[in-house]
């Protein structure tokens, strides 16, 4: 976790270091990888895990998805992180404004889109929808409440989801967090750790 806060806070001030990123590291990886974080994020263009948080090549397994929802495929692809590459934090990480989540106050609120009729789309809705009604029916922070109880809400499905991970975090040898990016300042916040 601090490697990640520490890379966070060099990004956010304008300080990046870049990292892990030349032609040693990628040789040095061509045959094995080993990275130290996890991160489930939104598939959205401006939230980029090995950039927010100053890392290079081999240092994150980044599994991306609208809205940083957990469904079976993903829980997989955590779960190698974990069981096969040796990842020993497991981040799920919401972000300011996130569209998808967005979509899912609107289609709620009877405003949905008549764009993503005959899509898939209704589908990221499906695992967002609790976490929009668990924030609240109205406020300016209503979208931003959600967004949070999102991530968590994807943190604590991974942890619920998975007993080979669950285990790992009960024996102290995994740890499970939430977090938020602000795209206004770069900074991402921790809002929630999987413990029990």
């Amino acid at each position: 976790m601090a490697r990640l806060v520490d890379g966070n806070a060099r990004y956010a001030a304008g300080r990046a270091t870049h990292s892990h990123q030349d032609a040693q590291r990628r040789m040095t990886l061509a045959t094995r990888q080993a990275p130290f974080a996890t991160i489930l994020a939104c598939a959205d263009s401006r939230v980029a895990p090995e950039l927010i948080f100053d890392q290079g090549l081999g240092d994150l397994f980044v599994v991306r998805v609208a809205g940083n929802v957990v469904d079976d495929a993903v829980l997989a692809s955590i779960e190698y992180s974990v069981i096969h590459l040796g990842s020993t934090l497991i981040m799920a990480l919401g972000h300011e404004r996130c569209g998808a989540v967005k979509a899912t106050i609107d289609a709620l609120d009877g405003h949905g889109s008549e764009e993503d009729a005959d899509t898939k789309i209704g589908a990221l809705a499906a695992f967002i929808a609790p976490s929009v009604k668990a924030a609240g029916a109205s406020g300016t922070d209503r979208l931003d409440a959600a967004v949070s109880l999102n991530a968590a809400h994807a943190a604590a499905e991974i942890f619920a989801g998975s007993p080979p991970l669950r285990a790992r975090v009960l024996s102290g040898k995994l740890k499970i967090v939430a977090a938020r990016y602000d795209l206004d300042d770069g900074r991402v916040t921790p809002t929630r750790s999987e413990q029990t």
